[in-house]
């Protein structure tokens, strides 16, 4: 479980970076649901360090609102998972 969550983070960051980068150049995008749903994969860690190092979706409200549904289902997804 921990190498997985280590690779998805490690990815989804690489993502978001990425996207950044495309976005400052105007070219080809990765799409939102795309960002939320290597998110979802258990990459929020990487997801919240990608926004804040690469200032990348946090003044987009309707993408933050999105992102912290994706957090609180992950936690109860890993609090489930956890118990048994």
């Amino acid at each position: 479980m921990i190498p997985f969550l280590l690779i998805i983070n490690l990815i989804t960051f690489c993502v978001f970076g990425f996207d950044k980068w495309q976005a400052k150049k105007n070219q080809w995008r990765i799409s939102e649901n795309t960002l939320l749903g290597i998110s979802l994969l258990g990459g929020i860690i990487g997801a919240a360090s990608g926004m804040m190092l690469f200032n990348h979706k946090v003044s987009k409200k309707s993408f933050l609102v999105k992102f912290i549904l994706v957090v609180l289902i992950d936690l109860v997804l890993l609090y489930r998972l956890m118990r048994h």
